[in-house]
């Protein structure tokens, strides 16, 4: 079965102070945060469902939710208002608003490099963003390969771990991840990859592999380690397997005519759209990686052909194109070309979409969904 999951993001400024760190702890004072905040939801038994409106009414909720911390001083809210505190306030205030049990994932991030996600059913978990600068090549390609020539990236790394207990802040699971990141983060910055041992083919899928071998005994709890090599194509590991995504942007029109007249998306209107990619395969052992980027936007290219710059509303087979059901036909379209494609994320604008996840067991979709993971908190960069 497939599992298809409405997002939704909104950001919101407040001050706190973290009363519970050690005297002297910078976070002891009154700081202030411009925190992010996306949600994973369970909308495909509304009644409306068909109509397309599933973004907007979950984009409502978390509007409602967020606003009541906005300008505000959180202590006087939330008990003790660390990252994972505020995400517990809203994930409570949320699940209020929808049916039980809808709310799937919740994240949030207090800075671009920091925040926690907590995924209904599992151990809330910390995670931080790094970044360093580094050549490569990749030297198993077939000749005349453009990674086969020496070039460089400004490389991204997330890493997520498993909160402490006691870890009612997230403070010391970040420390954890900066202690367990320092050693690693001086091999690779202004660097050759090809140049340390055991990365002497680097490709996203075997840095994520190299990375985790160093850091996982080294960090109890540790999930995921992902690579962000370009601005539009990664790599995610969690010990067992490797996934990659690869984004992509098309400009469409559509509408809604089943809507009032009276309502906005009635009429002809249009979207820039953000599509994600996501594939899981075997690590190919020569190559060292599960798939290749380029051939993946190559095979896709057909299917862009006909969404971008076209009314999305005229595609045959397309009854209603709402989010969902966009997904799906696409998911349809790229099934025979992309045998790998396990999930696809659209958002038609900035912070509102869908996550759709295909086939995979019902304790395996959050877990290894790059969206459901990285996304939340507003992890992954902007499509």
């Amino acid at each position: 079965m497939d599992t298809l999951l409405f997002t939704a993001a909104e950001t919101f400024h407040a001050a706190r102070r973290l009363a519970s760190l050690p005297t002297g702890h910078r976070a002891t004072g009154v700081h202030g945060h411009g925190f992010g905040v996306k949600v994973h939801a369970d909308l495909t038994a509304r009644r409306d469902a068909r109509a397309g409106t599933e973004t907007r009414a979950l984009g409502d909720a978390l509007r409602q939710a967020s606003a009541a911390l906005d300008y505000q001083d959180l202590n006087l809210l939330i008990a003790e208002p660390g990252d994972l505190g505020i995400a517990t306030w809203l994930g409570e205030r949320l699940a209020e608003s929808l049916r039980p049990g809808r709310l799937g994932a919740l994240g949030l991030s207090s800075t671009a490099w920091q925040g926690v996600t907590s995924i209904a059913g599992m151990r809330p978990r910390g995670w931080r963003r790094y970044r360093f600068e580094a050549a490569h090549r990749l030297p198993n390609v077939p000749e005349g390969h453009p990674c086969g020539r020496m070039h460089g990236h400004g490389f991204e790394v997330l890493l997520h771990a498993d909160l402490a207990p006691d870890d009612v802040t997230a403070l010391s699971c970040y420390d954890r991840l900066d202690v367990a990141w320092a050693p690693l983060a001086g091999q690779l910055h202004h660097g050759c990859l090809n140049a340390l041992p055991g990365l002497e083919n680097p490709t996203s899928e075997l840095l994520c592999l190299w990375l985790w071998q160093r850091l996982a005994p080294e960090l109890a709890g540790l999930r995921q380690v992902v690579v962000r090599e370009t601005r539009t194509a990664g790599c995610c590991y969690d010990g067992q397997g490797f996934r990659i995504w690869k984004d992509l942007l098309f400009e469409s029109a559509l509408r809604f005519a089943e809507l009032p007249e009276a309502d906005p998306w009635h009429g002809l209107h249009g979207h820039s759209y953000g599509l994600r990619l996501m594939l899981g395969a075997p690590l190919d052992e020569v190559l060292g990686w599960t798939v290749d980027f380029g051939d993946v936007k190559a095979l896709f290219k057909p299917v862009y052909a006909r969404l971008d710059h076209h009314d999305l509303s005229a595609l045959p087979g397309l009854e209603h194109p709402g989010v969902g059901e966009l997904l799906r036909w696409i998911a349809g379209q790229v099934a025979g070309v992309l045998p790998q494609l396990d999930g696809l994320e659209l958002n038609p604008t900035p912070g509102r979409g869908a996550v759709l996840t295909l086939s995979m067991p019902d304790s395996a979709r959050l877990e290894s969904n790059p969206s459901a993971s990285l996304d939340l908190g507003l992890a992954l960069p902007s499509l």
